[in-house]
């Protein structure tokens, strides 16, 4: 087995040492308190200040965590909660809708599937957790799509790739969809990723309205669009619910589906 990389090592030992500290910390308080010369101390937090691990104040000279490290633990945070919040509504909607059940995440530009329940029957289906998904032509993906202009922007610049006859390629369509999202609380998607399949979205939020996620249903077309292929009513209605539920577990205060975030 290889060795350890020892600035590696120190370097995880400086942010350990910035995370328990009251208070900012200059560089002979952190090399005094790690054993290190000042020089070497002053090499590594200068190589973490410059990927946005550590910040320093100007005012006292003095370092602390920087946002990039708060955003990576807020981002796990954020996935981990998603999932463990979700969960038994997950289940409850699959037993409702008799259908499969997905929560994603945005993740580089792709919906990151945290979280999968299996339609209760007892068909083969395969599981999709860890899955990424295409934005534009999944309802998860625009139900997330909505309320997130940054990352509507790029899949836009991105190119929409068709994946089906049935999959929306150009921007103006794309945003015309998402806007009709935000109008009325809840997406679908009819064919778009797959022939045959159907989906119902609906975004979750978290604390102060933000946008964290969104849960959705899939299946066969046949089953979950009526003869003029629009969703049955009552699945639209039963995916709401179970994204308002998990809305107000995660504390989003009032749940506003008309909203744009």
């Amino acid at each position: 087995m290889p060795g350890s990389v020892q600035s590696i090592e120190r370097g995880a030992a400086i942010l350990r040492l910035l995370a328990r500290s009251p208070g900012r910390l200059g560089i002979g308080e952190i090399a005094g308190s790690l054993g290190l010369a000042r020089s070497t101390a002053h090499g590594i937090v200068r190589t973490l200040q410059r990927v946005g691990f550590v910040e320093q104040d100007e005012a006292t000279a003095k370092y602390g965590l920087g946002a990039a490290l708060l955003h990576l633990g807020t981002s796990y945070l954020d996935v981990n909660e998603l999932r463990s919040r979700a969960i038994n509504w997950a289940d409850a909607l699959a037993a409702r809708s008799g259908e499969a059940v997905r929560i994603g995440t945005v993740l580089d530009g792709q919906v990151l599937v945290v979280h999968h329940v299996f339609r209760p029957d007892d068909t083969l289906q395969t599981l999709d957790v860890g899955s990424l998904l295409p934005m534009h032509a999944t309802a998860l993906g625009k139900a997330l799509l909505a309320y997130d202009s940054g990352a509507a922007a790029a899949v836009r610049a991105g190119g929409l790739e068709p994946r089906t006859r049935r999959t929306i390629t150009t921007p103006g369509a794309l945003s015309r969809a998402l806007a009709r999202a935000r109008e009325v609380g809840w997406v679908t998607e009819v064919e778009e990723m797959t022939m045959g399949e159907a989906g119902v979205a609906a975004p979750i939020r978290g604390y102060g309205g933000l946008v964290v996620g969104a849960i959705g249903i899939s299946g066969a077309v046949e089953r979950i669009c009526d003869t003029r292929g629009q969703p049955v009513p009552v699945l639209v209605t039963y995916v709401r619910d179970a994204a308002r539920a998990v809305s107000r577990d995660l504390g989003a205060s009032r749940y506003r589906p008309s909203t744009s975030g």
